[in-house]
């Protein structure tokens, strides 16, 4: 007996509607594994860390940089290579004052339906850029927006990279500073690593605020301190799977 037509066309969009559901999660939830596996947290003790995407710029790396040093904690830093190259000596500041570096994209696109090729030319660029600042190449990688494309991890692989996401985030650019601290401290736990910007995406100067996150990082550090946390950047494995057979 055949089934009415609504009752097909019902099934049909259930159907539809799991599979976007399915992609949205794989393509842009920090945890997801479907394309590939990234590191979401520093593991399970009492360490977390703290990263800044889209940096860096002016007056705002550096701002952070100080507050970093006035309390003793290590970061991670996502840089956008047209931004490095704007500000190479901040580059080398990051990287003279303890912190990690890691890729975050060329111009920070949106990687959705990106071609391989083009993927692979905003990693490229990034990497070859901050070598020639630094002397030595990123060994991780977070896609701007946290979003992932199907040619993304073996594009990682092999150069090899290790894609690095988050536990928590401040919402900075939503938030005040309070607001951001609090965002911060009511999801953290064990091993979590922490969301923050030091640039916004590849804009101009003018179009950057990020002195809420500045205000709110003696906030983070403290509270995290007090709820028995220590601060360190996210591990430099030596290949990829060194890092993600741990976490399976």
């Amino acid at each position: 007996m055949r089934k009415p037509l609504p009752l097909i066309l019902a099934s049909v969009f259930l159907a539809a509607g799991a599979i976007v559901g399915v992609l949205a999660y794989g393509l842009g939830a920090p945890q997801a594994t479907l394309l590939g596996p990234a590191v979401v947290k520093t593991g399970d003790g009492p360490k977390v860390a703290l990263t800044f995407d889209d940096g860096p710029s002016v007056p705002f790396t550096g701002q952070v940089l100080d507050e970093l040093k006035r309390e003793h904690v290590h970061a991670t830093f996502f840089l956008c290579g047209e931004n490095a190259v704007a500000h190479p000596e901040l580059v080398r500041r990051i990287l003279a004052e303890g912190h990690e570096i890691g890729n975050h994209t060329w111009s920070h696109p949106w990687l959705y339906l990106m071609r391989r090729e083009d993927i692979a030319a905003e990693i490229d660029r990034t990497q070859d850029a901050l070598e020639k600042i630094t002397g030595r190449r990123p060994t991780l990688f977070r896609p701007p927006f946290g979003v992932r494309w199907f040619s993304l991890w073996p594009l990682l692989r092999e150069r090899g990279l290790t894609m690095v996401m988050w536990t928590t985030r401040g919402y900075d650019g939503r938030y005040d500073a309070a607001g951001i601290a609090n965002a911060v401290l009511s999801e953290l736990g064990p091993g979590g690593i922490i969301l923050l910007h030091d640039g916004f995406e590849t804009h101009p100067a003018a179009e950057i605020d990020r002195a809420p996150t500045v205000a709110a990082l003696p906030a983070i550090i403290a509270g995290a301190r007090r709820a028995g946390y220590e601060f360190g950047p996210v591990p430099r494995p030596a290949a990829p799977t060194a890092a993600l057979a741990a976490l399976r």
